[in-house]
């Protein structure tokens, strides 16, 4: 028989490990990134059709050109928001097309 573990560990410890030793982080991201994206500005809702992260770049399919212009000027302040909700730097890029 196995000898069990008797110390006791949280659950956020626990889970950190089980994402950490199955590789889940980056699937974890993708999911975090796009809730991250909705929550910085309610407008973003209405003018996104589709947010994607590949690797470390964002890219969001937008459904109005002139809200693409506009977005496209405050590109790195909306990248520091972005990472700083996400409470480390996940995206380094943006394309918005």
């Amino acid at each position: 028989m196995t000898k069990r573990n008797t110390d006791p560990i949280s659950i956020s410890d626990a889970l950190g490990e089980f994402v950490s030793k199955n590789k889940l982080q980056k699937g974890i991201d993708k999911l975090d990134v796009e809730s991250a994206w909705y929550a910085l500005n309610p407008a973003f809702k209405t003018y996104t059709t589709s947010v994607r992260l590949e690797r470390d770049t964002l890219l969001v399919n937008l459904s109005s050109s002139v809200f693409r212009e506009e977005l496209s000027y405050g590109k790195e302040k909306i990248l520091e928001r972005l990472n700083e909700e996400l409470g480390r730097e996940v995206v380094k890029k943006l394309v918005l097309r």
